[in-house]
Protein backbone atom coordinates (compact mmCIF):
# COMPACT_ATOMS: atom_id res chain seq x y z
CA UNK A 1 0.00 0.00 0.00
CA UNK A 2 1.46 3.35 -1.21
CA UNK A 3 2.61 5.58 2.16
CA UNK A 4 0.39 8.41 1.00
CA UNK A 5 -2.83 6.19 1.79
CA UNK A 6 -2.01 4.74 5.26
CA UNK A 7 -3.37 8.02 7.29
CA UNK A 8 -6.43 8.63 5.11
CA UNK A 9 -7.20 4.78 6.25
CA UNK A 10 -6.39 4.49 9.54
CA UNK A 11 -8.73 7.73 10.23
CA UNK A 12 -11.27 5.82 8.62
CA UNK A 13 -10.80 3.15 10.61
CA UNK A 14 -11.32 5.37 13.82
CA UNK A 15 -14.68 6.87 12.55
CA UNK A 16 -15.41 3.52 11.48
CA UNK A 17 -15.63 1.83 15.14
CA UNK A 18 -17.43 5.20 16.37
CA UNK A 19 -19.86 4.27 13.41
CA UNK A 20 -20.50 0.70 14.82
CA UNK A 21 -18.46 -1.24 12.18
CA UNK A 22 -15.60 -0.61 9.36
CA UNK A 23 -14.69 -3.42 6.88
CA UNK A 24 -11.85 -2.90 4.77
CA UNK A 25 -12.10 -4.65 1.77
CA UNK A 26 -8.90 -5.36 -0.39
CA UNK A 27 -7.53 -4.60 -3.76
CA UNK A 28 -8.83 -5.99 -6.95
CA UNK A 29 -6.02 -6.29 -8.65
CA UNK A 30 -7.72 -4.58 -11.66
CA UNK A 31 -5.58 -2.34 -13.13
CA UNK A 32 -6.46 1.03 -12.79
CA UNK A 33 -5.70 4.55 -14.78
CA UNK A 34 -5.64 6.91 -12.36
CA UNK A 35 -6.26 6.86 -8.18
CA UNK A 36 -7.55 9.31 -5.80
CA UNK A 37 -10.82 8.82 -2.85
CA UNK A 38 -14.05 8.57 -2.90
CA UNK A 39 -16.21 10.28 0.06
CA UNK A 40 -19.91 9.83 0.76
CA UNK A 41 -22.61 8.35 2.82
CA UNK A 42 -26.33 8.41 2.59
CA UNK A 43 -28.85 10.83 3.67
CA UNK A 44 -32.17 8.99 4.51
CA UNK A 45 -35.62 10.82 5.52
CA UNK A 46 -38.93 9.29 6.06
CA UNK A 47 -42.69 11.85 4.86
CA UNK A 48 -46.03 10.69 4.81
CA UNK A 49 -47.54 10.14 1.53
CA UNK A 50 -51.53 9.39 2.58
CA UNK A 51 -54.04 12.36 3.72
CA UNK A 52 -55.77 12.41 6.76
CA UNK A 53 -56.80 9.83 8.76
CA UNK A 54 -60.28 9.25 10.65
CA UNK A 55 -60.43 7.93 13.78
CA UNK A 56 -62.03 4.80 14.36
CA UNK A 57 -60.58 3.79 11.26
CA UNK A 58 -58.61 1.34 9.20
CA UNK A 59 -56.67 2.14 6.26
CA UNK A 60 -53.33 1.81 4.38
CA UNK A 61 -50.92 4.57 5.27
CA UNK A 62 -48.44 5.12 2.31
CA UNK A 63 -44.86 6.21 3.56
CA UNK A 64 -42.24 7.66 1.16
CA UNK A 65 -38.45 7.07 1.91
CA UNK A 66 -36.27 9.28 0.31
CA UNK A 67 -32.26 9.13 0.02
CA UNK A 68 -30.75 12.41 -1.18
CA UNK A 69 -27.09 10.93 -0.74
CA UNK A 70 -24.05 13.19 0.81
CA UNK A 71 -20.88 13.45 -1.13
CA UNK A 72 -17.97 14.40 0.93
CA UNK A 73 -15.07 14.17 -1.73
CA UNK A 74 -16.39 13.53 -5.40
CA UNK A 75 -14.93 11.05 -8.45
CA UNK A 76 -16.14 8.21 -10.73
CA UNK A 77 -19.75 7.87 -10.77
CA UNK A 78 -19.53 3.94 -9.96
CA UNK A 79 -17.62 5.14 -6.72
CA UNK A 80 -19.97 7.93 -6.11
CA UNK A 81 -23.31 5.94 -6.36
CA UNK A 82 -21.62 3.48 -4.31
CA UNK A 83 -20.71 5.81 -1.61
CA UNK A 84 -24.63 7.20 -1.41
CA UNK A 85 -26.38 3.55 -1.65
CA UNK A 86 -28.30 1.96 1.54
CA UNK A 87 -27.61 -1.32 1.04
CA UNK A 88 -30.05 -3.93 2.71
CA UNK A 89 -32.23 -1.38 4.72
CA UNK A 90 -34.53 -1.93 7.08
CA UNK A 91 -37.10 -0.66 8.93
CA UNK A 92 -39.67 -0.46 12.04
CA UNK A 93 -42.47 1.62 12.83
CA UNK A 94 -42.74 2.53 16.61
CA UNK A 95 -46.24 2.62 18.03
CA UNK A 96 -45.92 2.34 21.02
CA UNK A 97 -47.03 6.15 22.38
CA UNK A 98 -50.03 6.58 20.79
CA UNK A 99 -53.67 5.71 19.73
CA UNK A 100 -52.67 4.83 15.59
CA UNK A 101 -51.71 0.89 15.37
CA UNK A 102 -49.21 -0.35 12.79
CA UNK A 103 -49.85 -3.56 11.85
CA UNK A 104 -47.32 -4.83 10.62
CA UNK A 105 -43.37 -5.64 11.45
CA UNK A 106 -40.32 -5.13 10.54
CA UNK A 107 -39.90 -4.14 7.02
CA UNK A 108 -38.08 -4.43 4.29
CA UNK A 109 -36.78 -1.58 1.94
CA UNK A 110 -33.76 -3.36 0.32
CA UNK A 111 -30.88 -1.05 -1.41
CA UNK A 112 -31.95 2.35 -1.90
CA UNK A 113 -29.67 4.54 -4.12
CA UNK A 114 -30.39 8.02 -4.11
CA UNK A 115 -33.71 8.96 -4.67
CA UNK A 116 -37.49 8.07 -3.03
CA UNK A 117 -39.48 5.17 -3.11
CA UNK A 118 -42.44 4.48 -1.01
CA UNK A 119 -43.63 1.16 1.27
CA UNK A 120 -47.32 1.06 2.60
CA UNK A 121 -48.23 -0.23 5.92
CA UNK A 122 -51.70 -1.07 7.45
CA UNK A 123 -52.98 1.01 10.21
CA UNK A 124 -55.96 1.20 12.73
CA UNK A 125 -56.49 4.60 14.33
CA UNK A 126 -58.55 4.10 17.79
CA UNK A 127 -62.17 5.14 17.88
CA UNK A 128 -60.46 7.59 20.72
CA UNK A 129 -58.39 9.12 19.18
CA UNK A 130 -58.37 12.64 19.46
CA UNK A 131 -57.71 15.59 16.22
CA UNK A 132 -54.37 16.05 16.06
CA UNK A 133 -51.09 15.19 14.68
CA UNK A 134 -48.68 11.89 15.72
CA UNK A 135 -45.32 11.50 15.79
CA UNK A 136 -44.27 8.00 15.12
CA UNK A 137 -40.75 7.09 15.40
CA UNK A 138 -39.12 4.87 11.96
CA UNK A 139 -36.05 2.91 13.61
CA UNK A 140 -33.61 1.80 10.78
CA UNK A 141 -30.47 0.07 9.96
CA UNK A 142 -28.76 0.17 6.47
CA UNK A 143 -24.93 -0.78 5.21
CA UNK A 144 -22.81 1.59 2.96
CA UNK A 145 -19.37 2.43 1.78
CA UNK A 146 -18.10 5.36 3.37
CA UNK A 147 -14.90 5.35 1.21
CA UNK A 148 -13.39 4.06 -1.87
CA UNK A 149 -9.85 4.13 -2.36
CA UNK A 150 -8.72 3.44 -6.09
CA UNK A 151 -5.08 3.17 -7.37
CA UNK A 152 -3.37 1.58 -10.65
CA UNK A 153 -3.19 -1.25 -8.39
CA UNK A 154 -6.57 -1.77 -6.55
CA UNK A 155 -9.51 -0.77 -4.91
CA UNK A 156 -10.20 -0.03 -1.18
CA UNK A 157 -13.37 0.24 0.52
CA UNK A 158 -14.78 1.28 3.70
CA UNK A 159 -17.62 -0.39 4.95
CA UNK A 160 -19.96 0.58 7.38
CA UNK A 161 -23.22 -0.49 8.96
CA UNK A 162 -25.48 2.24 10.37
CA UNK A 163 -28.47 2.50 12.68
CA UNK A 164 -30.85 5.55 12.78
CA UNK A 165 -33.93 6.74 14.27
CA UNK A 166 -36.17 8.91 12.01
CA UNK A 167 -40.13 9.68 12.38
CA UNK A 168 -43.30 10.59 10.52
CA UNK A 169 -46.23 12.43 11.71
CA UNK A 170 -49.96 11.41 10.92
CA UNK A 171 -52.86 13.88 11.30
CA UNK A 172 -56.42 12.51 12.98
CA UNK A 173 -59.32 14.38 11.93
CA UNK A 174 -62.91 14.12 13.24
CA UNK A 175 -65.25 13.23 10.83
CA UNK A 176 -68.62 11.54 10.20
CA UNK A 177 -68.32 7.57 10.85
CA UNK A 178 -70.29 4.76 11.21
CA UNK A 179 -71.21 1.51 12.77
CA UNK A 180 -73.59 -0.96 13.47
CA UNK A 181 -75.33 -1.07 16.28
CA UNK A 182 -78.42 -3.59 16.14
CA UNK A 183 -79.34 -6.19 12.75
CA UNK A 184 -82.73 -8.03 12.42
CA UNK A 185 -81.03 -10.72 10.21
CA UNK A 186 -82.29 -14.31 9.48
CA UNK A 187 -82.62 -15.32 5.74
CA UNK A 188 -84.54 -18.85 4.88
CA UNK A 189 -83.27 -21.09 2.69
CA UNK A 190 -84.76 -21.16 -0.76
CA UNK A 191 -87.05 -18.28 -0.06
CA UNK A 192 -86.74 -14.51 0.09
CA UNK A 193 -86.71 -12.98 3.17
CA UNK A 194 -86.56 -9.35 5.12
CA UNK A 195 -83.46 -8.18 7.15
CA UNK A 196 -82.35 -5.28 8.19
CA UNK A 197 -79.86 -3.01 10.38
CA UNK A 198 -79.21 0.03 12.05
CA UNK A 199 -76.61 2.08 11.78
CA UNK A 200 -75.66 5.17 13.62
CA UNK A 201 -73.25 7.88 12.97
CA UNK A 202 -70.44 7.88 15.69
CA UNK A 203 -68.19 10.91 14.27
CA UNK A 204 -68.59 14.52 15.21
CA UNK A 205 -69.46 15.67 11.29
CA UNK A 206 -72.77 15.04 9.88
CA UNK A 207 -73.07 13.39 6.35
CA UNK A 208 -74.96 14.50 3.43
CA UNK A 209 -76.29 12.42 0.66
CA UNK A 210 -75.31 9.10 2.54
CA UNK A 211 -76.14 5.97 1.09
CA UNK A 212 -75.44 2.30 2.33
CA UNK A 213 -74.33 -0.06 0.01
CA UNK A 214 -74.64 -3.83 0.96
CA UNK A 215 -72.26 -6.20 -0.80
CA UNK A 216 -72.68 -10.44 -0.42
CA UNK A 217 -69.78 -12.24 -0.39
CA UNK A 218 -71.60 -15.40 -1.82
CA UNK A 219 -73.33 -15.95 -5.04
CA UNK A 220 -76.04 -18.13 -3.13
CA UNK A 221 -76.70 -14.81 -1.65
CA UNK A 222 -78.85 -12.08 -3.64
CA UNK A 223 -80.96 -9.20 -3.28
CA UNK A 224 -84.10 -8.33 -4.79
CA UNK A 225 -82.21 -7.16 -8.14
CA UNK A 226 -81.19 -10.25 -8.67
CA UNK A 227 -77.56 -9.02 -7.52
CA UNK A 228 -75.46 -9.62 -5.09
CA UNK A 229 -75.28 -5.84 -4.19
CA UNK A 230 -77.82 -3.18 -3.03
CA UNK A 231 -77.84 0.70 -2.60
CA UNK A 232 -79.77 2.09 0.17
CA UNK A 233 -80.09 5.95 0.20
CA UNK A 234 -80.14 7.94 3.58
CA UNK A 235 -80.02 11.34 2.82
CA UNK A 236 -78.46 13.62 5.75
CA UNK A 237 -77.04 11.53 8.50
CA UNK A 238 -76.27 14.03 11.92
CA UNK A 239 -73.79 12.66 14.40
CA UNK A 240 -75.39 10.26 17.17
CA UNK A 241 -78.50 9.74 15.05
CA UNK A 242 -79.52 5.81 13.75
CA UNK A 243 -80.59 4.86 10.50
CA UNK A 244 -82.12 1.28 10.07
CA UNK A 245 -82.26 0.16 6.52
CA UNK A 246 -84.10 -2.65 5.15
CA UNK A 247 -83.36 -5.41 2.38
CA UNK A 248 -84.57 -8.01 0.56
CA UNK A 249 -82.69 -11.24 0.21
CA UNK A 250 -82.81 -13.97 -1.39
CA UNK A 251 -81.08 -18.05 -0.79
CA UNK A 252 -80.71 -20.35 -3.24
CA UNK A 253 -82.20 -23.95 -2.68
CA UNK A 254 -79.35 -25.39 -2.95
CA UNK A 255 -77.41 -22.71 -0.71
CA UNK A 256 -75.35 -24.66 2.70
CA UNK A 257 -76.83 -23.78 6.22
CA UNK A 258 -73.90 -21.31 7.33
CA UNK A 259 -73.90 -17.58 8.53
CA UNK A 260 -73.23 -15.50 5.23
CA UNK A 261 -71.16 -11.96 5.00
CA UNK A 262 -72.42 -8.33 3.92
CA UNK A 263 -69.61 -5.92 3.23
CA UNK A 264 -70.87 -2.36 4.31
CA UNK A 265 -70.00 0.84 2.97
CA UNK A 266 -71.36 4.24 3.47
CA UNK A 267 -70.75 6.65 0.87
CA UNK A 268 -71.55 10.66 1.33
CA UNK A 269 -70.27 14.12 1.04
CA UNK A 270 -68.51 15.44 4.16
CA UNK A 271 -68.52 19.38 5.64
CA UNK A 272 -66.71 20.71 2.73
CA UNK A 273 -69.47 18.76 -0.20
CA UNK A 274 -66.70 16.82 -0.96
CA UNK A 275 -67.51 13.10 -1.84
CA UNK A 276 -65.99 10.44 0.49
CA UNK A 277 -66.71 6.74 2.36
CA UNK A 278 -66.17 6.03 5.46
CA UNK A 279 -64.12 2.92 6.52
CA UNK A 280 -65.99 -0.53 5.64
CA UNK A 281 -67.76 -2.66 7.60
CA UNK A 282 -69.50 -5.93 7.85
CA UNK A 283 -73.03 -7.65 8.95
CA UNK A 284 -73.98 -11.18 9.19
CA UNK A 285 -77.14 -12.82 8.04
CA UNK A 286 -77.95 -15.99 9.99
CA UNK A 287 -79.71 -19.06 8.17
CA UNK A 288 -82.81 -21.49 8.60
CA UNK A 289 -83.69 -24.58 6.66
CA UNK A 290 -85.83 -24.33 4.17
CA UNK A 291 -89.37 -24.38 4.18
CA UNK A 292 -90.71 -28.15 3.91
CA UNK A 293 -93.63 -30.82 4.03
CA UNK A 294 -94.06 -33.87 4.41
CA UNK A 295 -96.96 -36.51 3.98
CA UNK A 296 -98.55 -39.57 5.90
CA UNK A 297 -100.82 -42.24 5.92
CA UNK A 298 -101.80 -41.93 2.67
CA UNK A 299 -104.31 -43.48 1.20
CA UNK A 300 -106.40 -44.15 -1.77
CA UNK A 301 -109.86 -45.24 -3.39
CA UNK A 302 -108.52 -44.91 -7.08
CA UNK A 303 -110.08 -47.55 -9.50
CA UNK A 304 -109.94 -47.02 -13.48
CA UNK A 305 -113.01 -45.83 -15.25
CA UNK A 306 -114.03 -44.54 -11.74
CA UNK A 307 -113.82 -41.26 -8.94
CA UNK A 308 -112.07 -41.66 -5.85
CA UNK A 309 -110.05 -39.91 -3.67
CA UNK A 310 -106.46 -39.58 -2.43
CA UNK A 311 -106.65 -39.02 1.67
CA UNK A 312 -104.17 -38.54 4.48
CA UNK A 313 -101.93 -36.01 6.31
CA UNK A 314 -99.78 -33.37 5.67
CA UNK A 315 -96.92 -31.91 8.46
CA UNK A 316 -95.17 -29.20 8.25
CA UNK A 317 -91.86 -29.85 8.84
CA UNK A 318 -90.18 -26.69 8.01
CA UNK A 319 -88.80 -24.42 10.94
CA UNK A 320 -91.49 -22.01 10.44
CA UNK A 321 -95.30 -21.16 10.71
CA UNK A 322 -96.70 -21.75 7.52
CA UNK A 323 -100.20 -19.82 6.77
CA UNK A 324 -103.25 -20.65 4.57
CA UNK A 325 -101.70 -23.90 3.35
CA UNK A 326 -103.24 -25.33 0.49
CA UNK A 327 -102.50 -29.26 -1.27
CA UNK A 328 -102.17 -28.98 -4.30
CA UNK A 329 -102.49 -31.89 -7.22
CA UNK A 330 -99.23 -31.18 -9.66
CA UNK A 331 -99.41 -33.91 -12.37
CA UNK A 332 -99.68 -33.60 -15.98
CA UNK A 333 -101.03 -37.76 -16.19
CA UNK A 334 -103.83 -37.34 -18.90
CA UNK A 335 -105.57 -40.39 -17.76
CA UNK A 336 -105.51 -39.34 -13.44
CA UNK A 337 -107.71 -36.31 -13.52
CA UNK A 338 -108.07 -33.92 -10.33
CA UNK A 339 -112.15 -33.84 -9.54
CA UNK A 340 -110.86 -30.60 -7.25
CA UNK A 341 -107.22 -28.98 -7.84
CA UNK A 342 -106.33 -28.34 -4.44
CA UNK A 343 -107.74 -28.60 -0.68
CA UNK A 344 -107.35 -26.03 1.93
CA UNK A 345 -105.70 -27.46 5.70
CA UNK A 346 -105.49 -23.71 7.46
CA UNK A 347 -101.90 -22.73 9.40
CA UNK A 348 -99.31 -25.45 10.01
CA UNK A 349 -96.70 -24.53 13.11
CA UNK A 350 -93.48 -26.40 12.78
CA UNK A 351 -94.40 -29.82 13.59
CA UNK A 352 -98.23 -29.71 13.27
CA UNK A 353 -100.40 -31.51 10.84
CA UNK A 354 -103.64 -31.70 8.86
CA UNK A 355 -106.06 -34.67 7.18
CA UNK A 356 -106.86 -33.82 3.51
CA UNK A 357 -108.94 -35.36 1.21
CA UNK A 358 -108.73 -34.79 -2.73
CA UNK A 359 -111.31 -36.22 -5.17
CA UNK A 360 -109.54 -37.56 -8.16
CA UNK A 361 -111.04 -39.24 -11.08
CA UNK A 362 -109.07 -42.21 -13.62
CA UNK A 363 -110.18 -42.66 -17.07
CA UNK A 364 -111.26 -46.39 -18.60
CA UNK A 365 -108.25 -45.55 -20.54
CA UNK A 366 -105.63 -46.19 -17.09
CA UNK A 367 -103.83 -49.10 -15.97
CA UNK A 368 -104.18 -50.48 -12.66
CA UNK A 369 -101.57 -50.94 -10.42
CA UNK A 370 -99.04 -48.24 -8.18
CA UNK A 371 -99.00 -45.07 -9.74
CA UNK A 372 -96.46 -42.07 -8.54
CA UNK A 373 -98.71 -39.06 -8.89
CA UNK A 374 -96.83 -34.97 -8.04
CA UNK A 375 -98.13 -32.90 -5.46
CA UNK A 376 -97.45 -29.45 -4.11
CA UNK A 377 -98.11 -27.61 -1.42
CA UNK A 378 -99.04 -23.65 -1.04
CA UNK A 379 -98.40 -21.68 1.54
CA UNK A 380 -98.05 -18.05 2.86
CA UNK A 381 -94.69 -17.18 4.82
CA UNK A 382 -93.63 -14.90 7.40
CA UNK A 383 -93.67 -12.10 5.01
CA UNK A 384 -97.28 -12.93 3.75
CA UNK A 385 -95.83 -13.99 0.41
CA UNK A 386 -97.35 -16.89 -1.59
CA UNK A 387 -95.07 -19.62 -1.82
CA UNK A 388 -95.01 -23.73 -3.39
CA UNK A 389 -93.20 -26.44 -1.59
CA UNK A 390 -93.44 -28.97 -4.78
CA UNK A 391 -91.14 -31.60 -3.65
CA UNK A 392 -93.75 -34.17 -2.73
CA UNK A 393 -94.86 -37.55 -4.56
CA UNK A 394 -97.59 -39.72 -3.40
CA UNK A 395 -97.85 -43.43 -4.49
CA UNK A 396 -101.43 -44.57 -4.85
CA UNK A 397 -102.83 -47.91 -5.79
CA UNK A 398 -105.38 -47.73 -9.06
CA UNK A 399 -108.02 -51.10 -8.83
CA UNK A 400 -108.68 -52.26 -11.77
CA UNK A 401 -111.48 -51.40 -13.69
CA UNK A 402 -115.18 -53.28 -12.81
CA UNK A 403 -118.73 -52.89 -13.56
CA UNK A 404 -120.50 -50.13 -11.68
CA UNK A 405 -123.38 -52.13 -11.15
CA UNK A 406 -123.72 -55.92 -11.24
CA UNK A 407 -126.75 -58.07 -12.14
CA UNK A 408 -128.09 -61.42 -11.34
CA UNK A 409 -131.16 -62.71 -12.90
CA UNK A 410 -133.07 -65.11 -10.74
CA UNK A 411 -134.44 -68.18 -12.94
CA UNK A 412 -132.86 -67.42 -16.22
CA UNK A 413 -134.96 -69.52 -18.35
CA UNK A 414 -137.33 -68.76 -21.28
CA UNK A 415 -139.22 -71.07 -23.16
CA UNK A 416 -139.08 -70.92 -26.80
CA UNK A 417 -141.81 -68.91 -28.25
CA UNK A 418 -142.65 -67.43 -24.89
CA UNK A 419 -142.67 -64.22 -22.97
CA UNK A 420 -142.01 -63.35 -19.01
CA UNK A 421 -141.04 -61.40 -16.35
CA UNK A 422 -137.76 -61.47 -15.40
CA UNK A 423 -136.39 -59.90 -12.10
CA UNK A 424 -132.93 -58.78 -12.24
CA UNK A 425 -130.52 -58.05 -8.63
CA UNK A 426 -128.87 -54.87 -9.22
CA UNK A 427 -126.37 -54.46 -6.72
CA UNK A 428 -124.01 -50.95 -7.09
CA UNK A 429 -120.48 -51.34 -7.24
CA UNK A 430 -119.51 -47.87 -6.69
CA UNK A 431 -118.28 -46.23 -3.24
CA UNK A 432 -120.80 -43.79 -3.54
CA UNK A 433 -124.84 -43.67 -3.55
CA UNK A 434 -126.30 -44.03 -7.47
CA UNK A 435 -129.47 -41.68 -7.32
CA UNK A 436 -132.48 -41.51 -10.36
CA UNK A 437 -131.30 -45.14 -11.33
CA UNK A 438 -132.38 -46.06 -14.55
CA UNK A 439 -131.79 -49.61 -15.73
CA UNK A 440 -132.80 -50.89 -19.69
CA UNK A 441 -132.84 -54.08 -21.17
CA UNK A 442 -131.16 -54.73 -24.87
CA UNK A 443 -132.12 -58.44 -26.45
CA UNK A 444 -130.88 -59.42 -30.03
CA UNK A 445 -133.08 -61.77 -32.32
CA UNK A 446 -134.09 -64.59 -31.42
CA UNK A 447 -134.82 -62.99 -27.87
CA UNK A 448 -136.56 -60.02 -27.62
CA UNK A 449 -137.54 -56.42 -24.91
CA UNK A 450 -141.50 -56.96 -24.06
CA UNK A 451 -143.05 -53.97 -23.13
CA UNK A 452 -141.00 -53.47 -20.01
CA UNK A 453 -137.69 -52.70 -21.34
CA UNK A 454 -136.55 -49.93 -18.74
CA UNK A 455 -136.43 -50.01 -14.69
CA UNK A 456 -136.15 -46.86 -12.55
CA UNK A 457 -134.88 -46.74 -8.53
CA UNK A 458 -134.78 -43.57 -6.67
CA UNK A 459 -131.38 -44.71 -5.10
CA UNK A 460 -128.91 -47.66 -4.27
CA UNK A 461 -126.51 -47.29 -1.39
CA UNK A 462 -122.69 -48.02 -1.73
CA UNK A 463 -123.29 -52.06 -1.32
CA UNK A 464 -126.50 -52.34 -1.74
CA UNK A 465 -128.91 -54.65 -3.81
CA UNK A 466 -132.24 -53.87 -5.41
CA UNK A 467 -134.95 -55.64 -7.71
CA UNK A 468 -135.82 -54.73 -10.99
CA UNK A 469 -138.15 -56.10 -13.46
CA UNK A 470 -138.05 -56.72 -17.14
CA UNK A 471 -140.22 -58.10 -19.74
CA UNK A 472 -138.56 -60.66 -22.11
CA UNK A 473 -139.70 -62.76 -25.12
CA UNK A 474 -138.52 -65.43 -26.68
CA UNK A 475 -139.11 -66.22 -30.60
CA UNK A 476 -139.85 -69.82 -31.72
CA UNK A 477 -137.20 -69.60 -33.74
CA UNK A 478 -134.92 -69.54 -30.18
CA UNK A 479 -133.70 -72.95 -30.20
CA UNK A 480 -134.09 -75.23 -26.62
CA UNK A 481 -130.88 -75.83 -24.83
CA UNK A 482 -129.02 -72.54 -26.16
CA UNK A 483 -127.98 -69.92 -24.08
CA UNK A 484 -128.09 -65.87 -25.77
CA UNK A 485 -126.97 -62.97 -24.38
CA UNK A 486 -129.22 -59.88 -22.73
CA UNK A 487 -127.56 -57.00 -22.09
CA UNK A 488 -128.19 -53.58 -19.78
CA UNK A 489 -126.74 -50.77 -19.07
CA UNK A 490 -127.58 -47.91 -16.03
CA UNK A 491 -127.52 -44.13 -16.64
CA UNK A 492 -127.57 -42.82 -13.13
CA UNK A 493 -126.53 -39.16 -11.17
CA UNK A 494 -123.44 -39.21 -8.75
CA UNK A 495 -123.07 -38.16 -5.61
CA UNK A 496 -121.62 -34.65 -7.64
CA UNK A 497 -124.96 -34.74 -9.12
CA UNK A 498 -123.34 -35.35 -12.66
CA UNK A 499 -125.22 -37.90 -14.75
CA UNK A 500 -123.01 -41.00 -15.61
CA UNK A 501 -123.82 -43.83 -17.90
CA UNK A 502 -122.75 -47.21 -17.33
CA UNK A 503 -120.92 -49.84 -19.72
CA UNK A 504 -122.89 -52.55 -20.62
CA UNK A 505 -123.13 -55.57 -18.48
CA UNK A 506 -124.47 -58.87 -20.05
CA UNK A 507 -125.80 -62.07 -18.61
CA UNK A 508 -126.79 -64.98 -20.09
CA UNK A 509 -130.45 -66.46 -20.93
CA UNK A 510 -130.64 -70.04 -21.16
CA UNK A 511 -133.97 -71.10 -23.88
CA UNK A 512 -136.30 -74.36 -22.71
CA UNK A 513 -138.61 -76.39 -24.29
CA UNK A 514 -142.21 -74.92 -24.20
CA UNK A 515 -143.92 -76.41 -21.18
CA UNK A 516 -147.36 -76.56 -22.84
CA UNK A 517 -146.97 -79.45 -25.27
CA UNK A 518 -147.82 -80.45 -28.99
CA UNK A 519 -145.89 -79.75 -31.92
CA UNK A 520 -142.66 -77.71 -31.81
CA UNK A 521 -143.31 -74.86 -33.78
CA UNK A 522 -141.02 -75.56 -36.52
CA UNK A 523 -142.95 -78.37 -37.01
CA UNK A 524 -146.16 -76.72 -37.40
CA UNK A 525 -145.20 -74.26 -39.67
CA UNK A 526 -143.72 -77.37 -42.07
CA UNK A 527 -146.67 -79.12 -41.54
CA UNK A 528 -149.15 -76.00 -42.80
CA UNK A 529 -146.73 -74.93 -45.55
CA UNK A 530 -147.06 -78.63 -46.78
CA UNK A 531 -150.88 -79.03 -46.94
CA UNK A 532 -150.96 -75.59 -48.74
CA UNK A 533 -148.70 -77.17 -51.07
CA UNK A 534 -150.82 -80.63 -52.03
CA UNK A 535 -153.63 -78.46 -51.89
CA UNK A 536 -152.20 -76.30 -54.39
CA UNK A 537 -150.99 -79.55 -56.44
CA UNK A 538 -154.79 -80.63 -56.57
CA UNK A 539 -156.94 -77.97 -57.52
CA UNK A 540 -154.28 -77.55 -60.66
CA UNK A 541 -154.74 -81.08 -61.93
CA UNK A 542 -158.81 -80.10 -61.22
CA UNK A 543 -158.59 -77.40 -64.11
Amino acid sequence: MSSHRLPTLLALLVVGAALGGVALVPATGVAQQQSGEVIGQPDVSFATASGEMIAGSRSELSIGITNRGKIDKGGPAQYEERVTTARGMTMEIDDSNGPIDVRTGQITVGNLPTGSTETTVPITVAESAEPGTYRLPIEYEYQFTRLVDYDPYGTDYGEFTRERTGSITVEVTEDARFEVVDTNMTAQIGDQSDVSMTLRNVGSKPASDASVVAESRSSALTFESGETSSNAFIGAWEPGETRTINYTVSLATDAARRGYTLDLSVNYADTDGIGTSAPPMTAGISTVDEQSFAFEDVSSTLRVGEDGEIAGTVTNTGPQTADGVVVQYADDSANVLPIEESVAVGSLGPGESASFELPIEVGSEAEAGAKSIGFAVSYRNQNGDRRSYDKLDVTADVAPERDQFDVSIDNATIESGGSRTISVAVTNNLDETASDVEARLFANDPLDTGETDTGYVQSIEPGETVEVTFELAASGTATPGKTYPISFDFRYDDADGNSQLTDTVRAPVDVVESEGGGLPVPLLVGAVLGIAVIGAVVWYRRQ
